[in-house]
């Protein structure tokens, strides 16, 4: 957690196994203004056991109902790990910076433009 997690305006997206209810997926969606001048996404996460089952893509495409709803045609950014840069690409998110280090990670600032 960090101080954004309790802000007025953060919404978190929870993946829930169904019958257990256990917490399978995880994204923060931050208003306009609180990080970037865009809507921003980050702290996408799916627990181990569910990755490969198409959980990070569903929890993105909800993330992106919720944020049209609240933020309609405002632009969406994030700060991706390198690694999955390939992710994000396939739902139409561009690279605006160069690659560089948070905490000891390889990230790139990225961009979904909404008009």
């Amino acid at each position: 957690m960090d101080g954004l997690d309790i802000r007025p305006g953060t919404r978190h997206l929870l993946g829930r196994v169904s019958g257990s209810g256990e917490l399978a997926a995880y994204l923060r969606i931050l208003p306009p203004g609180m990080v970037f001048p865009e809507v921003g996404l980050g702290r996408l996460v799916v627990a181990s056991p569910y990755r490969g089952k198409g959980l990070g893509h569903r929890l993105l495409e909800q993330a992106f109902c919720e944020t049209g709803q609240l933020w309609s045609g405002k632009n969406i950014r994030i700060a991706a790990q390198v690694y999955l840069k390939k992710f994000y690409l396939s739902h139409g998110f561009t690279t605006i910076s160069r690659n560089y280090l948070e905490d000891g990670i390889p990230h790139v600032d990225m961009c979904l433009t909404n008009s």
